[in-house]
């Protein structure tokens, strides 16, 4: 019974530590599967469950003896134990705000009687317990080099990203053509355009009439508000029509589907929009204090935040309707209609009200970018994508050149891609490759 608690607790466990870790970018994309609706830790990820199945048939078949098959155990357990000492002990300093002199005596009681029982099973070495050392160098091995070349990687984009004006004026040069949609970019940048979507428009010269940077986060916090998922801003002025939008998950959300995504995407950019042109018409505002350009607005979470309402109904139509409230309480409107790509038999309409106001032009300019967001959004959506290879510099260590030419590039192809883990449909995908030389 002891040995069926525990290995339904190493599994768990296993669960949850990979994935976390991936959400941290220190492992490979995997498939996690969350099996309950209600209960968003209860997760299971195939490929683990998989590679833990043939562990143990391993260590089976080699050991044939319950007796190191003990030791390994043993050693593994108090190992757990003697980490989970000294990690509490930084918790109650650090998290707690006890007095130091409380961690350190707890960790003299509790972790002189496990150093003594570590230092029994390391005896057991040869009979056995280096198995789950073994395995915990593997595994830290595989961690490293993956978190450590992803960090190179963006450090990469971000040391070759141009600036905005670099593309305003390589538009200029080469006569740029917008086509009609919305092209999402995706990227690990911040700030700045990606150096792949500068030599995607440097060999075809041509992109989508309304452009949207998408900055997927994955932050350290279980779980991140609705309200406070998205961060909306500009990129170059607004007759560019370039958007930066940056989208926050914890380690527990679970990603969204394409067309609820796309839906409140769109949503999103056009209360941003609104909140923009309020703004920009606003009497307190500075320019010598605060730059618009350069800031971004939590959509969802503002003063001025859309108020949305649902109305589903059970025939083979269903609307969703936004509407962006004045602040002056104007009970006229202009209705932006904008039709969703859907199933068969359900149709989709998003509305954006917007208060008309005076007719100056920061109304004007609000009213015609809320027209060329519903024109593009039902020209259709692209995805593009960065398809990306490494390889060590020229005069690299053999070590390195192990590590991130072969090792990160087989992790890499052999782990779910970011279209599969992003949800994107393979219709719009639309890759760019990039050469990593780190």
């Amino acid at each position: 019974m002891a040995s069926v608690v525990g290995s339904q607790a190493i599994i768990s466990g296993t669960f949850s530590i990979i994935n976390q870790s991936q959400a941290l970018s220190c492992f490979p994309r995997v498939k996690v599967v969350h099996t309950s609706a209600k209960v968003h830790g209860q997760i299971y990820i195939p490929e683990i469950n998989w590679m833990l199945m043939v562990l143990c048939i391993a260590v089976t078949v080699g050991f044939r003896d319950t007796k190191h098959m003990g030791n390994a155990s043993g050693l593994a357990v108090i190992t757990v134990m003697l980490v989970t000492t000294c990690l509490t002990s930084l918790v109650m300093m650090l998290c707690w705000h006890r007095p130091p002199a409380l961690a350190l005596a707890f960790f003299v009681f509790f972790g002189s009687i496990e150093a003594l029982y570590f230092s029994a099973s390391l005896t057991k070495f040869l009979d056995g317990a280096w198995v789950p050392l073994l395995l915990a160098l593997i595994l830290v091995a595989v961690m490293f080099v993956w978190h450590h070349t992803t960090v190179k990687k963006y450090e990469f984009d971000l040391h070759n990203k141009v600036t905005m004006e670099w593309l305003l004026a390589l538009c200029d040069r080469l006569g740029m053509v917008r086509v009609p949609g919305i092209g999402l970019v995706y990227t690990d940048l911040t700030s700045g355009v990606p150096a792949n979507f500068s030599r995607f428009v440097t060999n075809l010269p041509a992109f989508h009439r309304v452009l949207v940077f998408v900055c997927v986060k994955s932050v350290p916090v279980p779980r991140v508000l609705p309200a406070e998922r998205y961060l909306v801003g500009r990129v170059g002025p607004p007759g560019h029509r370039s958007y930066r939008c940056i989208v926050r998950y914890g380690y527990r959300d679970v990603h969204q589907d394409v067309d609820s995504f796309e839906t409140e995407l769109v949503e999103s950019l056009a209360s941003f929009i609104r909140l923009d042109a309020l703004f920009r018409c606003s009497d307190a505002r500075s320019d010598a204090d605060y730059e618009r350009e350069n800031a971004f607005t939590v959509i969802g979470s503002n003063p001025l935040r859309r108020r949305i309402s649902y109305d589903d109904t059970h025939d083979s139509a269903s609307s969703v309707e936004i509407r962006v409230d004045s602040p002056t309480g104007s009970s006229r409107t202009n209705t932006i209609e904008l039709a969703a790509v859907a199933a068969p038999r359900v149709v989709k309409r998003v509305r954006f009200l917007v208060d008309p106001g005076s007719p100056d032009a920061e109304d004007k300019q609000m009213l015609e970018e809320l027209h060329e967001l519903c024109e593009a959004r039902e020209a259709g959506t692209a995805f593009i994508m960065g398809h990306s290879h490494v390889k060590a510099k020229p005069g690299s260590s053999l070590l390195r050149r192990l590590a991130i030419g072969y090792g990160y590039n087989f992790l890499r192809r052999n782990c779910r891609s970011p279209d599969v883990v992003l949800r994107v449909p393979p219709a719009s995908l639309l890759e760019v490759g990039m050469v990593y030389v780190l």
